[in-house]
């Protein structure tokens, strides 16, 4: 599984990817030259939904898009992000399906506080 257009592991900043037409061009060739190399499918994140249909269109494998549209074969988002485990930075392509933070903290404080007051364990939580 290939994967083009921002590479998180390794970008510096979150930046949309081949909006510029060499860029662009650039894109599609890597797509099309991952598929002769051999990928079964190719990721395609944040770059324009234009520019992912193209390249959906100009391969014969599957495009998956991560903010790359709804011109690919499949989505794919990031667990963590759609669940919304993380409140500081949310890219615009990810659609919060809950907002666990604010209950997974609630619980975390609840469970401190519990085990600091000498709440947790209690009897019902021990084994005799």
């Amino acid at each position: 599984m290939a994967h083009i257009g921002l590479l998180p592991q390794t970008a510096e900043k979150f930046n949309v990817q081949g909006r510029d037409k060499q860029t662009a061009e650039k894109l599609i060739k890597e797509a099309k030259q991952l598929e002769e190399a051999g990928a079964f499918g190719v990721v395609l994140e944040a770059i324009p939904s234009e520019l992912a249909k193209q390249i959906t269109k100009s391969i014969d494998i599957p495009t998956i898009g991560i903010g790359a549209g709804p011109n690919c074969d499949g989505q794919v988002l990031v667990s963590n992000d759609m669940l919304g485990l993380y409140d500081n930075f949310t890219p615009k392509f990810v659609k919060k399906y809950a907002d666990l933070n604010e209950i997974i903290t609630k619980a975390v404080k609840s469970y401190t506080n519990d085990v600091k007051e000498g709440k947790f364990p209690s009897k019902k939580e021990s084994y005799e």
